[in-house]
Protein backbone atom coordinates (compact mmCIF):
# COMPACT_ATOMS: atom_id res chain seq x y z
CA UNK A 1 0.00 0.00 0.00
CA UNK A 2 2.85 2.53 0.73
CA UNK A 3 4.81 1.93 -2.40
CA UNK A 4 1.47 2.68 -3.98
CA UNK A 5 0.87 5.46 -1.81
CA UNK A 6 4.48 7.00 -3.17
CA UNK A 7 4.26 6.20 -6.96
CA UNK A 8 0.81 8.17 -6.57
CA UNK A 9 3.31 11.00 -5.09
CA UNK A 10 5.63 10.76 -7.47
CA UNK A 11 3.36 11.18 -10.62
CA UNK A 12 1.69 14.17 -8.65
CA UNK A 13 5.02 15.77 -8.30
CA UNK A 14 5.68 14.94 -11.69
CA UNK A 15 2.84 17.05 -13.21
CA UNK A 16 3.03 19.85 -10.46
CA UNK A 17 6.92 20.93 -11.51
CA UNK A 18 5.10 19.95 -15.51
CA UNK A 19 2.58 22.30 -14.82
CA UNK A 20 5.56 24.69 -13.72
CA UNK A 21 7.37 24.39 -16.75
CA UNK A 22 4.85 24.86 -18.85
CA UNK A 23 3.97 27.98 -16.95
CA UNK A 24 7.57 29.73 -16.97
CA UNK A 25 8.22 28.53 -20.57
CA UNK A 26 4.35 30.43 -21.40
CA UNK A 27 6.15 33.57 -19.15
CA UNK A 28 9.66 33.48 -20.94
CA UNK A 29 8.29 33.33 -24.65
CA UNK A 30 5.43 36.25 -23.91
CA UNK A 31 8.14 38.36 -22.24
CA UNK A 32 10.82 37.45 -25.16
CA UNK A 33 8.59 38.73 -27.94
CA UNK A 34 8.20 41.87 -25.60
CA UNK A 35 11.64 42.61 -25.37
CA UNK A 36 12.51 41.84 -28.85
CA UNK A 37 10.81 44.19 -30.53
CA UNK A 38 11.82 46.77 -27.64
CA UNK A 39 15.47 45.79 -28.58
CA UNK A 40 14.92 45.17 -32.43
CA UNK A 41 13.60 49.25 -31.80
CA UNK A 42 16.69 50.26 -29.70
CA UNK A 43 19.09 48.63 -32.34
CA UNK A 44 17.26 50.40 -35.35
CA UNK A 45 17.32 53.55 -33.57
CA UNK A 46 20.52 53.68 -32.68
CA UNK A 47 21.84 52.70 -35.93
CA UNK A 48 19.91 55.90 -37.41
CA UNK A 49 21.18 58.36 -35.08
CA UNK A 50 24.85 56.90 -35.70
CA UNK A 51 24.18 57.29 -39.51
CA UNK A 52 23.23 60.74 -38.68
CA UNK A 53 26.66 61.01 -36.54
CA UNK A 54 29.45 59.80 -39.33
CA UNK A 55 27.66 61.20 -42.13
CA UNK A 56 26.17 64.95 -40.95
CA UNK A 57 25.80 66.64 -44.10
CA UNK A 58 22.80 64.06 -45.23
CA UNK A 59 19.85 65.12 -45.00
CA UNK A 60 18.58 61.31 -45.95
CA UNK A 61 19.87 57.73 -46.12
CA UNK A 62 18.57 54.73 -48.88
CA UNK A 63 19.63 51.26 -48.27
CA UNK A 64 22.03 49.71 -50.65
CA UNK A 65 20.39 46.39 -51.90
CA UNK A 66 23.37 44.72 -53.50
CA UNK A 67 26.55 45.83 -51.66
CA UNK A 68 29.78 43.55 -51.88
CA UNK A 69 30.70 41.93 -48.26
CA UNK A 70 34.24 41.11 -46.84
CA UNK A 71 36.41 38.81 -48.49
CA UNK A 72 37.61 37.83 -44.70
CA UNK A 73 34.93 35.65 -43.61
CA UNK A 74 35.10 36.98 -39.78
CA UNK A 75 33.85 40.49 -40.65
CA UNK A 76 30.24 40.83 -41.87
CA UNK A 77 29.52 44.14 -43.72
CA UNK A 78 25.99 44.38 -42.18
CA UNK A 79 24.17 47.46 -44.41
CA UNK A 80 25.16 50.11 -46.11
CA UNK A 81 23.25 53.20 -46.83
CA UNK A 82 23.60 55.62 -49.75
CA UNK A 83 23.89 59.27 -47.81
CA UNK A 84 21.88 61.99 -49.98
CA UNK A 85 21.61 65.60 -49.85
CA UNK A 86 18.73 67.30 -51.60
CA UNK A 87 18.44 64.17 -53.58
CA UNK A 88 22.18 63.83 -54.57
CA UNK A 89 24.23 61.27 -53.31
CA UNK A 90 27.25 62.74 -51.13
CA UNK A 91 28.63 59.14 -49.90
CA UNK A 92 27.67 56.17 -47.99
CA UNK A 93 27.17 54.54 -44.65
CA UNK A 94 27.43 51.39 -43.87
CA UNK A 95 27.71 49.12 -40.52
CA UNK A 96 30.33 46.46 -39.90
CA UNK A 97 30.47 43.73 -37.51
CA UNK A 98 33.71 41.80 -36.69
CA UNK A 99 36.75 40.77 -34.31
CA UNK A 100 38.15 43.41 -32.40
CA UNK A 101 39.73 41.24 -29.36
CA UNK A 102 36.51 40.09 -28.81
CA UNK A 103 33.47 41.63 -30.78
CA UNK A 104 32.67 45.23 -32.55
CA UNK A 105 30.24 46.94 -34.50
CA UNK A 106 31.31 50.45 -36.22
CA UNK A 107 29.15 52.45 -38.17
CA UNK A 108 32.14 54.32 -41.06
CA UNK A 109 30.37 57.22 -42.97
CA UNK A 110 32.25 58.30 -46.42
CA UNK A 111 32.13 60.43 -48.70
CA UNK A 112 31.89 60.06 -52.31
CA UNK A 113 35.74 60.72 -52.60
CA UNK A 114 36.83 58.15 -50.19
CA UNK A 115 37.39 60.79 -47.46
CA UNK A 116 36.10 59.34 -44.03
CA UNK A 117 33.62 61.22 -42.63
CA UNK A 118 33.09 59.68 -39.33
CA UNK A 119 33.25 56.79 -37.28
CA UNK A 120 31.09 55.69 -34.04
CA UNK A 121 31.24 51.89 -32.22
CA UNK A 122 27.65 50.78 -31.65
CA UNK A 123 28.64 47.48 -29.77
CA UNK A 124 32.21 46.82 -28.41
CA UNK A 125 32.55 44.42 -26.18
CA UNK A 126 35.96 44.06 -25.38
CA UNK A 127 37.48 43.54 -22.25
CA UNK A 128 37.39 46.66 -19.69
CA UNK A 129 40.16 48.99 -19.60
CA UNK A 130 42.26 49.34 -22.61
CA UNK A 131 40.06 47.76 -24.83
CA UNK A 132 36.91 49.73 -24.39
CA UNK A 133 39.25 53.11 -24.58
CA UNK A 134 38.83 52.51 -28.09
CA UNK A 135 35.26 53.64 -27.90
CA UNK A 136 35.77 55.99 -24.91
CA UNK A 137 35.26 59.96 -25.60
CA UNK A 138 37.11 60.68 -22.79
CA UNK A 139 40.01 58.91 -23.90
CA UNK A 140 42.14 60.77 -26.01
CA UNK A 141 45.53 59.45 -27.93
CA UNK A 142 48.68 61.27 -28.18
CA UNK A 143 47.59 63.29 -31.03
CA UNK A 144 44.73 65.05 -29.06
CA UNK A 145 41.83 62.66 -30.75
CA UNK A 146 39.90 60.04 -29.84
CA UNK A 147 40.54 56.85 -31.51
CA UNK A 148 37.43 56.45 -33.55
CA UNK A 149 38.10 60.20 -34.44
CA UNK A 150 41.27 60.03 -35.74
CA UNK A 151 40.01 58.72 -39.08
CA UNK A 152 37.52 61.24 -40.00
CA UNK A 153 39.42 62.75 -42.53
CA UNK A 154 41.58 59.99 -44.00
CA UNK A 155 41.11 58.78 -47.25
CA UNK A 156 39.95 55.37 -47.51
CA UNK A 157 42.04 54.56 -50.69
CA UNK A 158 45.22 54.55 -48.37
CA UNK A 159 43.91 51.91 -46.04
CA UNK A 160 44.32 51.84 -42.22
CA UNK A 161 47.75 50.63 -41.35
CA UNK A 162 48.76 51.03 -37.33
CA UNK A 163 51.48 53.15 -37.10
CA UNK A 164 51.22 54.94 -40.36
CA UNK A 165 47.52 56.04 -40.98
CA UNK A 166 46.12 55.53 -37.73
CA UNK A 167 47.36 55.24 -34.18
CA UNK A 168 47.07 52.13 -31.95
CA UNK A 169 45.99 52.54 -28.48
CA UNK A 170 49.17 51.59 -26.23
CA UNK A 171 48.32 47.85 -24.59
CA UNK A 172 45.09 47.50 -26.95
CA UNK A 173 47.10 46.88 -30.46
CA UNK A 174 44.75 44.03 -30.59
CA UNK A 175 41.46 46.24 -30.09
CA UNK A 176 43.04 49.15 -32.56
CA UNK A 177 43.94 47.16 -35.30
CA UNK A 178 40.80 45.09 -35.08
CA UNK A 179 38.80 47.92 -35.43
CA UNK A 180 40.44 49.23 -38.81
CA UNK A 181 40.20 45.77 -40.38
CA UNK A 182 36.33 46.61 -39.49
CA UNK A 183 36.80 50.04 -41.27
CA UNK A 184 38.35 49.25 -44.03
CA UNK A 185 36.13 46.25 -44.89
CA UNK A 186 33.87 48.43 -44.59
CA UNK A 187 35.21 51.22 -46.68
CA UNK A 188 35.77 49.08 -49.44
CA UNK A 189 32.24 48.19 -49.87
CA UNK A 190 31.27 51.76 -49.88
CA UNK A 191 34.34 52.53 -52.66
CA UNK A 192 32.63 50.09 -55.01
CA UNK A 193 28.87 50.94 -54.52
CA UNK A 194 30.00 54.23 -54.86
CA UNK A 195 32.46 53.83 -57.95
CA UNK A 196 29.95 51.81 -59.33
CA UNK A 197 27.72 54.22 -60.55
CA UNK A 198 25.82 55.06 -57.31
CA UNK A 199 23.25 57.88 -58.26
Amino acid sequence: MSSRNSSLEMIKLGLILSLFAAASCTVLALVNSVTSVKIAENKIRKANEAMKVVMADADNFEPVENFAQSSNSSIKIQSVYSAKKNGTTIGAVAQINGPTYDRGTIMVGMAKDGTVTGVQFLELSDSPGFGLKANDPTFFLPNGKTFYGQFEGKNAKAGFKPGETFDAISGATITSVGAAALIEEGTKSMLQYLEGGAE
